[in-house]
């Protein structure tokens, strides 16, 4: 299993941007797709962002859709997420998921191959 280490988390005003990233320990990276999860204090843990191993096919919840931005460097071994136009409920913890298969919206958290511990964002207004 890949060994995933999120950072860049942070507190921000509404309106502000942060960068998550999640750096892998492993070349083995390549082969998986990548997902960004967040889960807010007593809510459910919900799908945020998906992007195929290529990087050359991503998926967006539709309420963070033309905010946010995934993207991949598969030489880095590092998948991101550029977070733009904050709002107070994108506070959440963002997890990185390698998924053995695209799209991951399909799958579902229990599908993940491996999972980051999370990183906290907190949005204030």
């Amino acid at each position: 299993q890949v060994q995933l280490v999120e950072s860049g988390g942070g507190l921000v005003q509404a309106g502000g941007s942060l960068r998550l990233s999640c750096a892998a320990s492993s070349h083995t990276f390549r082969i998986y797709a990548m997902g960004w999860f967040r889960q807010a204090p007593g809510k459910e843990r919900e799908f945020v962002s998906g992007i195929n191993s290529s990087g050359g096919r991503t998926e967006y919840l539709d309420s963070v859709k033309d905010r946010f931005t995934i993207s991949r460097d598969n030489v880095k071994n590092t998948v991101y997420l550029q977070m733009n136009s904050l709002k107070p409920e994108d506070t959440a913890t963002y997890s990185c998921a390698a998924s053995p298969h695209f799209p991951i919206t399909t799958m579902g958290p229990i599908s993940m191959a491996s999972w980051g511990k999370g990183t906290l964002v907190t949005v204030s207004s």
